[in-house]
């Protein structure tokens, strides 16, 4: 998804943030909505359990905290550098297990921490952030609002899926939220795109689908002490798609955080395997 978001730029004028977000959650409303009808057709299924009135609390919360997530991260990355932004939204997997922790009882052992921990590391070795981030302090705290705010919004995730809520039903209730707390941006601001940037955003609109299904069955099935770790597998297929699409080529710096990433990732999943 982020290739496509950064590769839209490169085929016309510049699209700003918010409008490449109404598009990216606009498909992902089209794919979840389709996905819905066509398990609920027949109605003998409902997507909520009966009777749970308290499911829609952490519905509601889990798309207020995703939805500031994205505004804050995107402020963020236009205020500050790259690196910094990036340091700040990879607070979200701790955010995730110390809320995890506060508000649903999960705690966590020493190895996880110690996995989640140095996985933070690498990934900081594959962004080098230059921390300046008194240049811009309230692109600083936006960063920082961003990284927690996911972290929220996972443990919101967490909660629906002890409580049995369907996925698709969650994908398509925070994606038709997001996407109508953006569109008051595009109507004051749309830029004309051309038809390579429609379907580059496209694209971006089905990875971030794609991406919101696989999340949310994650954090359904397992706490969020057992895939922190996994999170920060982003950067590393950032870095390697940077590479193959941009020519950006990584450093020495940016291969070690990628192996201390895919190691703490095999890591965990021996703890996980031992554990069961």
């Amino acid at each position: 998804m982020g290739m496509f978001v950064r590769l839209a730029d490169d085929f016309g004028g510049a699209v700003s943030p918010f409008q490449k977000s109404f598009f990216r959650n606009l498909v992902a409303v089209l794919v979840a909505g389709a996905l819905f009808a066509l398990k609920w057709r027949d109605a003998a299924r409902a997507p909520l359990p009966r009777g749970a009135a308290s499911c829609w609390w952490p519905l509601v919360l889990r798309s207020v905290f995703g939805t500031v997530g994205i505004f804050a991260n995107f402020y963020a990355l236009s205020h500050i550098p790259l690196g910094d932004a990036c340091m700040l939204n990879k607070l979200s997997p701790f955010a995730a297990v110390v809320s995890s922790w506060l508000l649903l009882g999960e705690r966590m052992t020493v190895r996880q921490g110690v996995a989640v921990a140095v996985a933070f590391v690498g990934a900081m070795f594959v962004v080098k952030p230059g921390f300046s981030l008194s240049g811009d302090a309230l692109a600083s705290l936006a960063g920082l609002v961003g990284g927690v705010s996911a972290g929220l919004a996972y443990t919101c995730v967490r909660r629906l899926g002890i409580m049995k809520v369907e996925p698709v039903f969650i994908v398509l209730f925070f994606s038709t939220f997001s996407t109508l707390a953006t569109l008051p941006f595009l109507l004051f601001d749309y830029q004309p795109m051309t038809g390579a940037q429609v379907a580059i955003l496209f694209g971006a609109g089905v990875s971030a689908a794609i991406g919101q299904f696989g999340i949310t069955a994650a954090y359904r099935l397992a706490q969020p002490r057992e895939l922190a770790v996994y999170d920060y597998s982003n950067v590393a297929f950032a870095a390697v798609m940077g590479f193959f699409v941009f020519g950006q080529v990584p450093d020495v710096f940016s291969w070690i955080g990628i192996a201390i990433i895919v190691a703490m990732g095999m890591w965990m999943s021996r703890i996980g395997a031992h554990r069961k």
